[in-house]
């Protein structure tokens, strides 16, 4: 290979980074209860979700870096930007209740993996995970980007290793996996289990987020040295996902194949007890390393988001230290009443799939808009494909809604 074309592929990968941080989102501990319930309770029924919802997490993260790196500004700024005060303030509620509720997923899921790992009691294994995503966050601050990138997309290899080991020791029927791919539902709790499935894989504040990360690794660009970036974050984007993808896709089938009708599996600690009876006390170790890096690095992201939405919506700076417990409070306090962990994994997967519209509906206009993206504007075919995702999002919420308000689940 020529050393110049050599070079200039070094360069690219030197590139990549910034769609793996907003991955982790994608792999964290609400996905891991949503996805073992799923696979656990109905086999392989929802492996289409999974699929669907990967495919729309790619289109989604691409348009939110491309509205970084386009208008070198964050996703929160072009709405803060474009709403009025009191719309504003309002906005900003909801996405605070998004992050709480992001929090809640990855501060327990932390907590589970020390007590599954070490014994320690949730609530303190609680408090632990925020104080290690604090010193993550703080590596950001103080070491920048690229170090903190490190760090995350480390982590995110002890999550794929965690979570897909155990498919090396159980059989996985090709058959069934194909016939998961036809979208159906039995029942309304399969609808809540989508819409928990869909919460956790296409993720709100990894759409607040990814649009910063691409602007503060790359800065603000034109011409050819921005199409460049722009083709090099559709790799970034698409490999990181697949990754995200595969995990997720890995636990649902895990859980299908080994732990199909197993009692006590549809929560994360009968689901590890039956991985250890079923595969082996290593594999059960290994998952359990997965869990705990899971809630770690996606808490860290989490937190980094909220700042960020934080900072574009009402143009406020706060100490790291007091925008780290806004979040960390509510989710101890989960932990700290006693509610059963798993439950409260799954439902605020659930209030996450209910705040996508509010970031995926903004982030489709504002890329569909020549004046705020010139050039790059999103062509026909895009607009139109996000325009459908965002529909089938919210006709998911309506039904989760429906069936919520009738009882039914």
């Amino acid at each position: 290979m020529p050393r110049r074309r050599r070079g200039g592929r070094l360069r690219a990968v030197a590139l990549l980074g910034p769609a793996f941080v907003a991955a982790v989102a994608y792999v964290d501990p609400g996905n891991v209860a949503a996805n073992l319930t799923a696979g656990a309770k109905y086999g392989y029924l929802l492996v289409w979700v999974l699929v669907l919802a990967n495919v729309m997490a790619v289109l989604v993260q691409y348009l939110s870096a491309k509205a970084g790196l386009v208008t070198g500004k964050s996703l929160p700024q072009l709405m803060g930007a474009r709403l009025r005060t009191n719309n504003r303030r309002a906005f900003w509620l909801q996405a605070e209740g998004m992050a709480i509720a992001t929090d809640v997923a990855e501060v327990i899921g932390g907590a589970i993996a020390l007590h599954l790992l070490f014994g320690i009691p949730l609530f303190v294994g609680g408090l632990i995970t925020g104080a290690i995503s604090m010193v993550i966050l703080l590596i950001q601050n103080h070491r920048g980007q690229r170090a903190f990138e490190f760090v995350v997309i480390s982590m995110l290899a002890i999550i794929t290793v965690g979570f897909l080991s155990g498919l090396a020791f159980t059989d996985v029927s090709v058959t069934d996996t194909v016939g998961g791919l036809v979208p159906r539902f039995e029942g309304a709790e399969t609808v809540l289990l989508a819409a928990s499935m869909l919460g956790a894989t296409v993720m709100p504040h990894a759409i607040y987020l990814h649009s910063a990360l691409a602007r503060d690794r790359h800065g603000h660009t034109s011409g050819r040295a921005l199409d460049r970036l722009l083709r090099v974050t559709r790799w970034d984007v698409v490999g990181a996902l697949i990754v995200a993808g595969s995990v997720n896709i890995g636990m649902l089938l895990l859980a299908a194949s080994a732990l199909r009708d197993v009692p006590g599996t549809d929560s994360i600690e009968g689901a590890h007890a039956a991985i250890e009876n079923a595969l082996g006390p290593a594999i059960g170790v290994v998952f359990a390393i997965g869990l705990l890096a899971s809630g770690l690095a996606s808490t860290a992201v989490g937190s980094a988001a909220g700042a960020e939405i934080m900072r574009g919506l009402l143009s406020m700076r706060i100490p790291l230290v007091v925008r780290r417990l806004v979040t960390l409070i509510p989710a101890v306090a989960v932990l700290a009443i006693g509610i059963d962990p798993t439950t409260a994994l799954v439902l605020s997967q659930v209030v996450l799939s209910l705040c996508i519209p509010f970031a995926l509906i903004p982030l489709v206009r504002i890329t569909s808009d020549p004046a705020v993206m010139g050039v790059h504007v999103n062509r026909r075919p895009v607009t139109v494909a996000a325009w459908v995702a965002a529909a089938l999002i919210v006709a998911l919420n309506v039904a989760l809604l429906y069936l919520t308000a009738t009882g039914e689940v």
